[in-house]
């Protein structure tokens, strides 16, 4: 990835956007055991690193008053919160090169995450080939996107709009379970992971609940992030004190994990697997306690700089908040069938109705007027989704 500009907006949203990618990459690395995605992982993790360095001089310089001092805290204590999300994908990825081993049942259970990492290659006839991303529009008509391709040895880490897809390109991609049949139509050929679990006669008590665990952690990590930067753009208290429901969830589960691991890996043919779902619980206990301080800024009602809210409305993603109206289409549907419908490519973080707030809705959820969406998705599904909610919204941008 190239170098921002040397601006605090600018080092900003490049360091949100490399560490979220970071973290789509690690669980990535993880699924499909592959270590040189790891070491694009850790190569991002030094980039980030100079980049918040350089963030932290440039904000220090800016303070020339205590007022400017104060407002410059917040930028510093957003980016610490950046860098150590970066940091903990760094440790999800190095699951693979320590050898810490995963249980072939937890790479199942990710397949069924609410956010699927997915291979597939640019097949000889596919109609993908040799087309400019932009005019794809895969995560609007398959759900899924793109986060890296490899073309022979050399990676392209978070593809843009320009790049250009070839045959034989293999692509990395996260999104809905649904959308990898889609893509793999287009692209002619799915790289599935092979997975193969072992038969036991004496299955271990309490593995599957274990590994359900760890991948309601890594979700849940992901939601709090997101849920977390929403608080942020939308100055929105509540869903500040959503994410510090999060966190202490998030701590809960992952003593509930440990203690599960301490007291039945004697009984497990592969004692030394389960030392991967520690750090990989370990690490996502964390990312919610990153988020947790993003949060706290809104919490307590700290002054934000401008430059905040600027920074994470140009980052690449789009946050989409929109008002169902009492006449939408959509209004009576089921989450699902609003999502396998409108195939907007969205995922949905929120929904409050009323003083209420449901976070990470399931899919048998049912839509009503009124109700108010936080959703993420392409850019090109914002006007399409205003015109399906027929009301007004924000619409902020942010990274995935």
């Amino acid at each position: 990835m190239e170098r921002p500009e040397k601006n605090v907006k600018n080092m900003l949203i490049s360091a949100k956007d490399t560490s979220e990618l970071m973290l789509d990459l690690a669980y990535a690395a993880v699924f499909f055991n592959d270590r040189d995605i790891v070491e694009e992982v850790i190569d991002l993790e030094k980039n980030m690193s100079e980049i918040i360095h350089d963030l932290q001089i440039l904000c220090i310089l800016a303070g020339r008053s205590p007022e400017d001092a104060q407002q410059v805290s917040g930028i510093l204590h957003i980016a610490m919160a950046i860098e150590k999300i970066g940091d903990e994908a760094s440790e999800i990825a190095r699951v693979v090169t320590k050898d810490l081993g995963i249980p072939e049942e937890l790479l199942l259970d990710l397949r069924h995450a609410e956010e699927v990492i997915g291979r597939a290659m640019v097949g000889e006839d596919s109609p993908l080939q040799n087309i400019p991303l932009r005019e794809l529009n895969l995560a609007q008509d398959t759900g899924m996107w793109i986060i890296a391709i490899r073309r022979d040895k050399d990676w392209i880490i978070g593809p843009g709009g320009d790049d250009i897809l070839y045959r034989g390109d293999v692509l990395i991609v996260q999104g809905a379970e649904e959308g990898l049949e889609s893509l793999s139509n287009l692209a002619r050929s799915l790289l599935p992971r092979s997975i193969t679990i072992p038969e036991s006669k004496t299955p271990l008590p309490g593995l599957e609940q274990a590994v359900d665990l760890v991948v309601e952690l890594k979700d849940l990590a992901e939601i709090a992030v997101n849920l977390a930067y929403s608080s942020v753009l939308f100055q929105d208290k509540a869903l500040a004190v959503e994410v510090s429901g999060m966190e202490e969830q998030s701590d809960n589960m992952q003593r509930e994990l440990e203690k599960w691991v301490l007291t039945t890996a004697r009984e497990y043919p592969r004692p030394e697997n389960l030392r991967g779902l520690i750090q990989l619980a370990r690490a996502s206990e964390a990312i919610v306690d990153a988020a947790r301080g993003i949060t706290s800024l809104i919490e307590k009602e700290k002054p934000l700089h401008p430059v905040i809210t600027v920074a994470l409305q140009e980052t690449l993603e789009v946050v989409m908040q929109e008002m169902i109206g009492a006449g939408s289409r959509i209004a009576g549907m089921s989450l699902k069938q609003f999502l396998k419908t409108t195939k907007l490519g969205l995922s949905p973080l929120a929904i409050q109705r009323g003083r209420r707030w449901f976070c990470r809705p399931r899919p048998d959820f049912i839509l009503k007027g009124e109700d108010l969406l936080i959703v993420t998705g392409p850019p090109e599904s914002e006007d399409k989704l205003q015109q399906l909610c027929q009301g007004k919204g924000n619409k902020i941008k942010k990274k995935h």
